[in-house]
This record gives structure tokens, C-alpha cells and sequence, in this order.
């Protein structure tokens, strides 16, 4: 063989050893986009979101990606700049709350509508898949007794109640989508607010269960919705701005095989899974957010 075939040879071996380790051709969309490398999953410091981030890094793993964990992180304003930093690569977020941390100014309610504008207020660099229909926001609750009693399925259905007493947080008050918006989208004026400072937590429940107040603003995921057999009334109009658990992540990671198993996840996600999940952490036996994250996905069939 001459020097120049062996020349040659070697550069085309030593060229086709570079593709296999980077995973293929590198002007592919998914090697552009880091295919090989490991994704780092980080959450939000709370239980419920740390649940989330267990089912991503779980599902993901399950499906030979490779995976480190960052979790329980703190606030958005902490780990929103560690994720456009690249120290985090993926995380379960909230969509409204999302949408308004990009744009203050945003007035979209409903889940299509946050939805698109979300398109145009994150950063170039970072994005979200597909919403599951699992939402954590806040929602407005009464005893079965009282739904049944007043046949209340609906905000709206409020109408007919008469004078009512409902407790939230002091802001509710002066919310868009607080006492405000009751009047101007639902046509609700008979409402005397109670302010409760406990983010719908024990004195909230225990105001609600002894009839003090009539209606309480309890986040949508809070175990003692469950406990107690309350009804969450349904928000026809949108009142309330979607918070449909999405995956944001680092456009650089967003791979087909990444998105195929998060937008699978999404999918079979919903706020009564959430209330399960979060009733079993948060009950007396305090299961791990890891195993349960893994005993959904096996419940479900995504591992």
C-alpha cells in the first residue's frame, strides 16, 4: 500500500471514530443539539415540583439518556438564571407564573393563550414542550355539602348563592383575578372577603369546614381538597390564568428522544395525579418524591 492510500486510510477511520463518538453526523440537528450529553435536572424548592423533576430525570433515564439531578433549588428568580446559565439544563415549571416572569405585562388566561405568548417571551435559548393538563394554581373551593345544597359546579354558578363569605390570602382583594375579576368577568357583587393569611393552609380549611366562610381560594393541588371531599369550582371564563406544568429546558438539549418521553409524561400528567402525589408525600407516611415518581411512571406505563 502506498503511503498516500495509507495516509488516507487513516484520516477516514480516524473521521469515522470522531462521528461514532459524537453520535452520529455533527451537522445533524441532534447532535447540534448536544444528543450524547448528559441533562441536569434541577426543581423548584418544593415538594410537588421536586415530585416533577423525579418523573422527567426517571423517564428520561429509562430511555438511556443520561441524567444528574440538581433539586430542590429555590425560587424562580434563583434557578431561571442558573438554567440560562447552562448549570441546570431542565425543569418542571408553571406556565402562567412562567409567562409573567418574562413579561409582567402579560394579560393571557387561558391555556392556548399562555401558551403562544409564552413563545414570544422566553429567551431564545430556553423553551417549553408540551403542557400537561396538570395545573397548580389557585382555585376556588367548597364543602360537598354546601355544592350539593346550592348545586354549585361553577364559578359562575356562585350567581344564584346570594350574599357568601370567601376567605383568601390579604392580596386576593385587590387582584385581577381576585375579588375584581369575580365582579367584572363572573358578575359577582354579593362577596364578602375575609382575608386569611395562610396561603389556603389550616385556618383557611378550618374557616371553610366550620362554615365561616363559604368559599376559600386553596391552591389546586393542596392535599386537603382530597381530605376533605372539597369541590373545586370549575373556571369557565378563564379567570383564574392557566398554571399547566411544562417542561422548560434548554433549547441546546431538546433533542427528539428528550422531547418524545417529557411530551409522554405530559400527556398522562394531571391535577388529580398531582393531589395524589402530593397527599402521599405530605401524609403520614412521607413517601420519598423519588419513589413516588417512580410509582407513577410504572402506574402509567412510561417505564
Amino acid at each position: 500500500m502506498s503511503i498516500t492510500k495509507l495516509a488516507a486510510g487513516l484520516a477516514a477511520a480516524s473521521l469515522a471514530l470522531a462521528l461514532s463518538a459524537c453520535g452520529g453526523d455533527p451537522t445533524s440537528d441532534d447532535s447540534a443539539k448536544s444528543a450524547g450529553d448528559t441533562i441536569t435536572v434541577g426543581s423548584a424548592a418544593f415538594p410537588e415540583n421536586e415530585i416533577i423533576a423525579e418523573i422527567y430525570a426517571q423517564a428520561l433515564e429509562a430511555k438511556g439518556v443520561k441524567v444528574k439531578k440538581k433539586l430542590n433549588i429555590g425560587a424562580r428568580e434563583v434557578y431561571i438564571p442558573a438554567l440560562e446559565k447552562g448549570e441546570i439544563d431542565l425543569l418542571p415549571e408553571y406556565s402562567g407564573n412562567l409567562l409573567a416572569y418574562f413579561d409582567k405585562d402579560a394579560t393571557a388566561t387561558s391555556p392556548e393563550q399562555v401558551e403562544d405568548a409564552l413563545e414570544d417571551a422566553l429567551p431564545k435559548t430556553l423553551e417549553v414542550l408540551d403542557a400537561a393538563p396538570a395545573q397548580d394554581k389557585d382555585s376556588l373551593n367548597v364543602t360537598s355539602e354546601y355544592a350539593a345544597k346550592n348545586n354549585l359546579k361553577t364559578i359562575a354558578d356562585l350567581k344564584n348563592v346570594g350574599d357568601f363569605k370567601l376567605g383568601a390570602n390579604p392580596e386576593f382583594k385587590e387582584r385581577k383575578y381576585g375579588i375584581p375579576g369575580l365582579e367584572s368577568v363572573y358578575g359577582l357583587t354579593d362577596v364578602e372577603f375575609v382575608p386569611i393569611s395562610d396561603g389556603g393552609g389550616p385556618k383557611t380549611l378550618k374557616s371553610l369546614l366550620d362554615d365561616d366562610i363559604q368559599v376559600a381560594d386553596i391552591y389546586s393541588t393542596t392535599p386537603s381538597i382530597l381530605a376533605n371531599k372539597l369541590v373545586t369550582l370549575e373556571d369557565p371564563k378563564n379567570l383564574i390564568a392557566a398554571q399547566n406544568v411544562v417542561p422548560l429546558i434548554n433549547e441546546k438539549k431538546a433533542t427528539d428522544t428528550v422531547e418524545d418521553v417529557l411530551d409522554e409524561v405530559s400527556k398522562a400528567l394531571t391535577t388529580e395525579d398531582l393531589l395524589d402525589l402530593n397527599t402521599k408525600n405530605q401524609g403520614p407516611d412521607k413517601v420519598a418524591p423519588d419513589v413516588l415518581a417512580k410509582q407513577w411512571l410504572t402506574e402509567k406505563g412510561l417505564i
